[in-house]
């Protein structure tokens, strides 16, 4: 085998060791609210810092970008689900740049 299969495989277990030991190392349930809202809100707070910049760069324009996620945003608000949400959204984008 070459070195890329190796990096390959290293990497993929770099990656999935600190996804599965949590679940083999803490049996139980987190009895902490405060600690239990904080790891709940994880996901959503590293979700956010991956869609921001990507919202203020897309389409070569700020404002495009600011109108997709404020649309987004209200949408969002209104309680469509995520799926249609994104579809939507990127749909407005995309013709917001065709038509730009």
């Amino acid at each position: 085998m070459n070195d890329y299969v190796f990096a390959i495989l290293g990497m993929s277990l770099a990656t999935q060791i600190p996804r599965i030991l949590p679940a083999f190392l803490s049996r139980k349930a987190i009895r902490n609210k405060y600690f239990s809202r904080f790891l709940a809100s994880i996901p959503l707070a590293a979700l956010g810092t991956l869609i921001v910049p990507g919202v203020f760069s897309v389409g070569g324009s700020f404002y495009i970008g600011l109108i997709g996620g404020l649309f987004s945003l209200v949408l969002a608000y209104k309680g469509i689900s995520v799926m249609y949400n994104i579809i939507i959204s990127s749909l407005l984008v995309s013709a917001l740049i065709y038509f730009q």
